[in-house]
C-alpha cells in the first residue's frame, strides 16, 4: 500500500520486549529512492540518543495504533553502533551497523534489497548471494538523505518555479519512494500534485532544487490528487498515462536510472 511518509512520523517503535522510541525521520538513498532506515528517538526509554532501524527488521506494522513492531530486543537496539544522525551516514557506518545485526548488505547488487525487491528477504538467515559481498563503487558512493531535510526543496519547471516538496509517498512493503508530493500553493492556491522522483531532470542537493522537464501548465493540467483519498491504482494509471510514462508495476525493478523524458505532455 502507498502511504504518506510524513504520516508515518510519530509512529511508535516496539521491540519484542518493550518500546524503543518514536519515529522522527527517515533516511533514503538518492540512487534508488528507497527508504533505508527510520530514525527513532529513544528519549524516555533507555537513553536519550537516536537510533537507526532498518525495514529488514520489521516484523509487522499496526496501522491502526500507529506502531512498528521489530524483530529485535531493546538490549540489542541499545547496544547498536552509535551513529550521529545529524551528520551524513557513511558506508563504513552502514557496514558496522549491518555487521552488528548480522544482516547481509543491500548495496552492490541489482535489486533494491540485495537481489530482491523486499527488505524481508535479507532477514532470512539462510539467504546469501554467491560471489563477492563487496559493494560496487557506484553503490559505495550512494548518499543517504533525510526526508525531513528534503522537504522544502524547490521545484523548478521549464518555464518557472512550480512549488516545493511537501511530502513523499512510500510503498509500505518495498519502501520505495514512489512520488514526491509537490505543494503548488505559491502560485496555484490549494493544489498538490504527485511526480515520481525518477522523472526529475536533475537534482541539486547543494541548492535544494529539483528540476523537472515540465511546464507550469503541464503540472496544472495533471490529474487532480486529493490528499485525503490517498493513492490508488486507478489514479496512478491516469497519472502515468497523462505523462506518457511506463508504469512501474509492469516494469523491471527501479534501479534509480531516470526514465526517458516524454514529450507527450505539451506546455
Amino acid at each position: 500500500m502507498l502511504r504518506s511518509l510524513k504520516d508515518l512520523e510519530r509512529y511508535d517503535v516496539s521491540a519484542s520486549d518493550g518500546d524503543i522510541g518514536t519515529v522522527v525521520d527517515f533516511l533514503f538513498d538518492d540512487g534508488r529512492w528507497v527508504v533505508r532506515y527510520l530514525v527513532a528517538d529513544t528519549d524516555g526509554f533507555f537513553d536519550s540518543r537516536r537510533v537507526l532501524i532498518t525495514p529488514i527488521s520489521f516484523q509487522q506494522a499496526d496501522w491502526g495504533s500507529r506502531r512498528f513492531h521489530v524483530a529485535l530486543t531493546r538490549e540489542k537496539v541499545k547496544n547498536s553502533p552509535g551513529i550521529d544522525v545529524d551528520k551524513p551516514v557513511s558506508r563504513q557506518h552502514e557496514r558496522d551497523y549491518y555487521g552488528y545485526y548480522g544482516y547481509p548488505s543491500y548495496w552492490g547488487y541489482p535489486g533494491a534489497w540485495g537481489l530482491g525487491t523486499y527488505p524481508s528477504l535479507l532477514a532470512d538467515p539462510g539467504w546469501s548471494i554467491p560471489g563477492s559481498s563487496q559493494p560496487t563503487q557506484a553503490a559505495a558512493d550512494t548518499n543517504l538523505r533525510s526526508a525531513s531535510e528534503v522537504r522544502g526543496y524547490h521545484i523548478q519547471g521549464t518555464d518557472d518555479t512550480i512549488g516545493h516538496v511537501e511530502d513523499f509517498i512510500v510503498d509500505d512493503e518495498t519502501w520505495h519512494l514512489r512520488y514526491l508530493v509537490i505543494d503548488t500553493s505559491n502560485w496555484w492556491f490549494g493544489k498538490k500534485v504527485l511526480v515520481a522522483p525518477h522523472w526529475a531532470d536533475s537534482i541539486s542537493w547543494a541548492d535544494r532544487v529539483v528540476r523537472l522537464d515540465l511546464s507550469r501548465k503541464a503540472i496544472k493540467d495533471s490529474p487532480e490528487w486529493n490528499p485525503n483519498a490517498g493513492v490508488n491504482r486507478q489514479y496512478e494509471v491516469e497519472l502515468f498515462d497523462y505523462y506518457g510514462r511506463p508504469v512501474y508495476w509492469e516494469s523491471p525493478a527501479i534501479t534509480g536510472t531516470p526514465a526517458p523524458v516524454s514529450r507527450s505532455v505539451r506546455a
